[in-house]
């Protein structure tokens, strides 16, 4: 499938999503039929991501669909390329994550967030987690990256962490 055709396919399986939150089938497995759901995994999304993304759009007006397709952009060519098209298989524990009140170099929430980031990537993420959730995406606002763009950050810098949070604060002293 070109680039062109998933990313057709993506929206109409996300305009189809809408349309059943709307109708009150407000889960993942009333949302996404099973080729819906295919097709997702096809691409290294879960009925359950796109569910989060779904409903937080619906309930907060955040994140819009085109900051959706790019997180999926990311995750379909890092699934691709790097996973060479397969699932590592495994699925984080929530126990794995830091506290929300983490913090590195003072800054709370950015421990917790580099790793969801890499589970967005490797397509780890526990059910009850969301990358882009309500403390993500007024974390990054604050600190002037998008949610692509953060992705993208952890993507480039893999496990090296100080790189991420002098990209982050470099970001916020630009803020200021």
């Amino acid at each position: 499938m070109n680039d062109v055709e998933w990313q057709h396919k993506f929206q109409s399986v996300y305009q189809r999503g809408v349309q059943a939150w709307r109708a009150n089938k407000r889960s993942p497995e009333t949302m996404f039929d099973s080729s819906d759901k295919a097709f997702l995994e096809s691409i290294g999304c879960t009925a359950q991501e796109l569910f989060d993304f779904i409903d937080d759009q619906e309930l907060y007006g955040e994140p819009d669909y085109p900051t959706v397709l790019a997180v999926q952009r990311i995750r379909k060519d890092y699934l691709n390329q790097e996973m060479k098209g397969q699932s590592s298989g495994h699925v984080a524990s929530m126990d794995d994550l830091p506290a929300k009140t983490d913090a590195v170099e003072g800054i709370a929430w950015l421990p917790r967030l580099i790793v969801k980031a890499r589970l967005k990537l490797r397509g780890e993420m526990p059910s009850e987690l969301m990358y882009g959730c309500g403390g993500d995406r007024p974390f990054l606002q604050e600190v002037g990256i998008t949610l692509p763009e953060f992705l993208t950050l952890v993507r480039e810098h893999g496990e090296d962490d100080s790189k991420i949070v002098a990209a982050v604060q470099a970001s916020l002293a630009d803020k200021r």
